[in-house]
């Protein structure tokens, strides 16, 4: 979900309070394809005590439509086969971390 500014049209990812194109506190939830294109990446190897588990995983910033931007972990790809541009989708769920985290939904991208 994206939020769309009610009186000039922009999209927000992620959502806040003011529009930043006018100033605008209005906004409607829309709802975004799944679908983007991995932007750039890096892998991290010494990783925080929450996710030193799954050390070494990569962090991309993968762009969805309208230009919308959002990093993440990716998943199920080795490191030798990302590659810049290719396709990913989103997937909400549990990342595998042991350790208690934030209570906000969990994302994290996979190849198509």
């Amino acid at each position: 979900m994206a939020a769309e500014c009610e009186q000039c049209g922009k999209k927000h990812l992620p959502p806040r309070p003011i529009c930043d194109n006018c100033l605008s506190e209005n906004f409607k939830w829309i709802e975004l394809s799944k679908k983007g294109k991995l932007l750039t990446y890096t892998t991290i190897y010494v990783a925080p005590n929450q996710f030193k588990d799954l050390a070494p995983y990569s962090v991309g910033i993968v762009q969805f439509e309208k230009d919308l931007k959002i990093p993440g972990m990716i998943i199920g790809i080795p490191e030798d086969k990302i590659r810049i541009g290719m396709a990913l989708i989103i997937h909400f769920d549990s990342i595998g971390s042991q350790e208690t985290w934030h209570e906000w939904p969990r994302y994290y991208f996979k190849e198509r």
